[in-house]
């Protein structure tokens, strides 16, 4: 059935070298069949290090294999997988080690399902699933319970949906995306205008939401329908939990965005971003491909040159942050002392 927890397979050294393409080093004949950190790994597990901070665990290690950088191998006298990205080696392994289950075509009578609707082959709706007129639902897609799609939306091939997922109406996923239970796509955009008696008239949001392949949403994150055209979120991109996207905001491809970030309506972000968590980015920005922003920034103008980007102050003792929050509201008045000093040198 769907939706169930992975398990783990029993897969050799010998395979695994092949599937994470590290050099083996050790008995190719060794059973692996789990996962787990290096000071708490036990027989049959495999676990990694890709620095030297967890060096002093290869003593005392219980595991059956470790994943090693390059540079450790020497360390080491037991079964090892060598890969100069261990990181990335070590998803390889889990992805192999714990394959996703077959889902079988089923569509659960609970489920309640509009007019014209299309669904492919081998498609799985589960409870208590509203699907709305109009819905195409490419092969292998994956609705989990309690999922609502407006009508006329289409969710592309092998797409998964967890539970209680909403689509607003003409949204549009593509294919082998990934999205987390709660998540909200095409809600309204926050758009409204001033009244001259103070109140505020709802502008309607006509536009969609468009995300692109091979995409993953965090759970309960949401993305704003466009006002006018469409809120677009490019082929690649990986969002984090409980993020904002407003509406008309376009993200680049292979862009990635940590936890409680918020970008505001019509902001561009380019290619291969990386974005902290609890960014917060102002509307209508630019920000170039490659750029990096670290946690807790505050974007308030476009960032157009590539590279790293901070904002923000790092915690410190409470005693010394007191005494320099009380010197900085001098900051303006010493800045004019010093300038007024150096005209007085200048003369």
């Amino acid at each position: 059935m769907a939706y169930q927890q992975n398990r783990p397979i029993k897969l050799t050294l010998s395979e695994l070298s092949e599937f994470t393409d590290s050099e083996l080093r050790g008995d190719p004949d060794c059973k692996i069949s789990g996962i787990a950190a290096i000071d708490q790994a036990g027989a049959g597990d495999l676990s990694f290090i890709h620095d030297g901070r967890y060096q002093s665990f290869l003593s005392t290690t219980q595991a059956s294999a470790i994943i090693l950088p390059t540079k450790l191998a020497d360390s080491y006298s037991g079964n090892q997988l060598v890969n100069d990205d261990p990181y990335l080696a070590y998803a390889r392994a889990v992805a192999a080690l714990f394959p996703p289950h077959e889902v079988l075509a089923f569509i659960h009578p609970t489920a309640v399902i509009g007019e014209d609707v299309a669904i492919g082959q081998d498609v799985y709706v589960a409870a208590h699933t509203v699907i709305g007129n109009g819905c195409e639902l490419e092969d292998r897609v994956r609705l989990g319970p309690g999922s609502i799609l407006g009508d006329e939306c289409v969710v592309g091939e092998a797409s998964i949906l967890k539970g209680n997922v909403s689509l607003g109406d003409r949204s549009r996923v593509g294919k082998r995306c990934l999205i987390h239970s709660g998540a909200v796509l095409g809600a309204d955009g926050f758009g409204f205008a001033p009244q001259k008696n103070g109140k505020w008239y709802k502008i309607t949001q006509i536009g969609n939401v468009v995300i692109g392949n091979d995409v993953e949403i965090g759970a309960n994150t949401c993305i704003d329908r466009a006002a006018i055209g469409s809120t677009r979120v490019g082929d690649g991109v990986k969002l984090d939990n409980l993020i904002q996207i407003g509406h008309n905001a376009q993200i680049g491809e292979d862009t990635i965005i940590a936890a409680n970030a918020a970008i505001a309506g019509s902001t561009k972000i380019g290619r291969r971003c990386r974005v902290g968590g609890a960014v917060a980015i102002a509307g209508h920005l630019e920000i170039a491909d490659d750029v990096v922003i670290t946690g807790f920034s505050m974007v308030t103008h476009s960032l157009r040159p590539a590279g790293v980007y901070s904002s923000g102050i790092t915690a410190d003792d409470n005693r010394s942050w007191r005494k320099n929050a009380a010197r900085f509201r001098k900051l303006d008045d010493l800045f004019r002392r010093v300038m007024n000093i150096e005209k007085i040198i200048k003369s």
